[in-house]
């Protein structure tokens, strides 16, 4: 833990007290996102201290130019940024022609943010002294909208508390922006035209190179007290900026306020011609719900969410928030609703990363996205990788695979692989293994065979292709190896025969030669189709199994156990107990060089292969390996706890796997890997739902059966959730006696509760 400063509550996030030096931090924790675009938590008044400006459109991006110093064939040309948007949320306000800035303020109290999950909005108020001695307090709610997902709103109040005063709001739009995280400095957008009419501006703007068009657009109401309040505004333009200016007088006590509404169309979704008359169209609806209108539709919609997505727990507030603080961020960041989009590693909360789409959505969010939603949204994201297989057939043939031999990329935003680190683009290849995984795993969970021949098949085949390639006959070994490669734990580059690479790259094979028989067997149309488009022979299917069932998987007959690479047991094997803990986190102290000869481990490796093929190990093996390899590894990927929870969940360690799920679900709230203020990490976000689901919960499908062997921690008094299984929706609620299920649905439903069969009753509690 780095910082404690978000007060403990069960529906909320919660600053008190002004801290400059927690600004940036904050602007990521209390973001908003609807699934189409987002909003990091920026003042709307000027602010002249450190912040982090961040608006974002999904799907909409920029080619930045590659930056290395030196330059390896194949490298990709640029890194896909998801690019900050043009600033929509600004409101300057003077007070007797002085900024509000609490960076300049004489005095700042009362300083409050509340970012209420429960319902989908976001408020700030305190209470500040400009440098003129007038006192002011002021109060904002923001919410950008579930049901119009093109318009964000803001309410904004501002009551003179020492003096009367005059007050001048000035909401405007600014497309003059810059990108945190560029390579270049380049400009990504180009301002089209900037318009207004009755109260109303547009900003129309071009992205370079990609040719994205967007029109930011807002319209603002002002109110003296309660009463709408009819002026003039005086309008300011620039070639990329407008600002609309406001002035009232108002009395000591009374009351201020602006209601701006605004946001963004994007040609992905209007005509270019028609992005003007579109945001007309949003701007009507929007005002004429007015904020208090949009702020009901708002909870009713989360309420909808929160009906499947919640999981309660009593006994522990912090463990509570940062359950809901995951969920909350993910639904924020994507809903499902645009097959075209996927899911970023900071989501809408900042740029690190710069790409739409990393292996993280396969490992980690499908099982989150089956469960707690419809499961067309789990095969839309299946299918946003069947669409870009042309790409990842092409990304492997710029390196030299051939014959349809298909590579993911490691980071993407179109299928392309964008990623520029060498350790990553080219050896962090386990990422296919991600993709197939999540294709048996959709299928096992939810019971649809029907995507693997109409879509799932292809994808297989041309990812046993390039393990088929990758792979090489060693006659020293007298097996195939898999040569040169960086496995999930990225503290070790370039090694040789890292086991999860190709243990999962040996499953992948065989997995896709188990489909290709069932869909023989059961539907030869679609078998002659599949393999003629594809041409694949019996031929070729033979010497894919040549390499699955011959490949070196590194062992250690000393330890028995796997070994992460072939040389792990080279390094001097220190426990990070034994390290000096002022050299944590290593990634920040240590060049690269001392941590890729330590014996350190970034995340979960060999874990997660445990994690993955539970089935494929004896609970012996894990706790062998668990207990060999959790020793060294500093879990400085938001990706590695949860893993870690669920495996100790699973060998019955509570205590370990309760400071594990800690860990994961406030690592952002307590900025455990001291970035925070770069955004949160969304994707590893669901990994914490798991750690709760299939570690404490101990959910799997075992022989096409729902699953459970449920543990509590001894913090929680009871913790409760429901999941979405094959169309029934299904509570669990476990406390320290026994187990509740209660079933949604029309049918009954057989399900494993430690091993033994319980038959589950529509509307009837069933306790264990």
């Amino acid at each position: 833990m780095n910082q404690d400063y978000i007060q403990p509550d069960n529906w909320s996030i919660i600053e008190e007290g002004f801290d400059a030096n927690r600004v940036k931090s904050s602007e990521s924790l209390f973001s908003l996102g609807n699934g189409a675009m987002g909003q990091r938590a920026n003042f709307e008044e000027d602010y002249s201290g450190a912040t982090f400006q961040g608006s974002y459109i999904a799907g909409v991006y920029y080619p930045d130019k590659t930056r290395v110093g030196w330059w390896k064939n194949g490298y990709p040309e640029y890194f896909a940024k998801v690019l900050n948007a043009p600033n929509w949320i600004g409101i300057k306000v003077l007070i007797n022609g002085v900024s509000l800035d609490l960076h300049t303020c004489q005095k700042v109290s009362d300083f409050k943010r509340v970012l209420n999950m429960k319902e989908g909005f976001y408020e700030r108020s305190f209470k500040a002294v400009l440098s003129n001695g007038i006192e002011v307090a002021v109060q904002s709610t923001r919410l950008l909208s579930l049901s119009y997902d093109e318009v964000g709103a803001i309410d904004y109040q501002v009551s003179p508390l020492n003096a009367d005063a005059d007050i001048t709001f000035i909401p405007y739009l600014d497309a003059g922006i810059t990108n945190e995280d560029s390579n270049w400095d380049d400009t990504f957008w180009d301002t089209v035209s900037v318009s207004e009419e009755k109260n109303k501006a547009f900003v129309h703007s071009r992205t370079m190179k990609t040719d994205f068009n967007v029109c930011t657009f807002m319209e603002s109401t002002v109110y003296l007290d309660d009463t709408k309040f009819e002026i003039s505004e005086r309008i300011a333009k620039t070639e990329k900026s407008i600002e609309f200016s406001y002035a009232l007088k108002v009395a000591k006590g009374q009351t201020a306020s602006i209601h701006k509404f605004a946001g963004y169309t994007v040609s992905t979704n209007h005509d270019i011609e028609n992005l003007v008359d579109a945001a007309k169209t949003v701007l009507e609806k929007a005002t004429t719900l007015g904020v208090d209108g949009l702020l009901s539709a708002q909870k009713k919609a989360w309420a909808a969410i929160w009906e499947m997505a919640d999981i309660a727990i009593e006994g522990d507030i912090k463990a509570q928030q940062g359950i809901r603080f995951n969920i909350f961020q993910l639904n924020q960041t994507y809903l499902g609703k645009d097959p075209r989009l996927n899911i970023g590693p900071k989501g809408f909360t900042g740029e690190k990363y710069g790409g739409s789409t990393y292996w993280d959505t396969e490992a980690y969010c499908i099982p989150f996205y089956m469960a707690t939603k419809d499961q067309k949204v789990a095969r839309n994201l299946l299918e946003y990788r069947y669409h870009h297989l042309d790409k990842a057939i092409e990304n492997a043939a710029k390196l030299g695979f051939s014959n349809g031999a298909a590579l993911y990329p490691m980071v993407t935003m179109n299928g392309e692989e964008s990623h520029n680190e060498w350790e990553i683009t080219f050896e962090e290849i386990h990422r296919n293994g991600a993709i197939a995984f999540s294709i048996f795993n959709y299928v096992r969970y939810t019971g649809d065979f029907t995507y693997i021949p109409e879509k799932g098949l292809e994808v297989l085949i041309a990812i046993a292709r390039f393990w088929h390639q990758r792979a090489n006959f060693s006659e020293e070994k007298n097996s195939h190896v898999i040569l040169g490669v960086t496995g999930p734990n990225e503290y070790e580059n370039n090694v040789n025969n890292n086991w999860y690479t190709n243990y999962i790259a040996a499953w992948c094979i065989n997995y896709a030669m188990e489909q290709i028989k069932i869909i023989e067997s059961t539907s030869e149309s679609d078998y002659v189709r599949i393999m003629h488009k594809v041409k694949l022979s019996k031929c070729e299917i033979g010497k894919w199994e040549e390499v699955a069932s011959n490949m070196f998987l590194p062992f250690s007959e000393k330890h028995q156990v796997y070994l992460q690479q072939d040389g792990f047991l080279d390094k001097e094997l220190v426990p990070v107990s034994e390290m000096d803990q002022g050299h944590r986190p290593i990634n920040q102290k240590w060049s690269w060089d001392r941590i890729l000869r330590s014996p350190y481990i970034k995340q979960a490796d060999v874990l997660q292969g445990f994690y993955f093929f539970e089935d494929h190990f004896s609970e012996e093996q894990l706790e062998r390996h668990f207990d060999f390899y959790e020793p060294f590894t500093v879990h400085e990927s938001s990706l590695s706890p949860c893993v870690h929870s669920i495996q100790a969940a699973k060998l019955g360690r509570m205590d370990q796997a309760y400071e594990f799920y800690l860990r994961t679900s406030r690592l952002d709230l307590d900025d455990y890997n001291h970035e925070v203020e770069e955004g949160c990490h969304i994707t590893s976000m669901a990994g914490t739902w798991m750690s709760i689901v299939e570690g404490f919960g101990g959910m799997r499908v075992v022989d096409n059966t729902l699953s459970f062997s449920p543990k509590i921690p001894k913090q929680w008094k009871t913790y409760a959730f429901k999941i979405n299984f094959r169309g029934q929706m299904l509570k669990i609620s476990i406390c320290h006696s026994g187990y509740t299920f209660h079933l949604e649905g029309e049918k009954s439903l057989d399900i494993l509760v430690n091993g033994n069969i319980v038959k589950v009753t529509p509307n009837l509690e069933i306790t264990v």
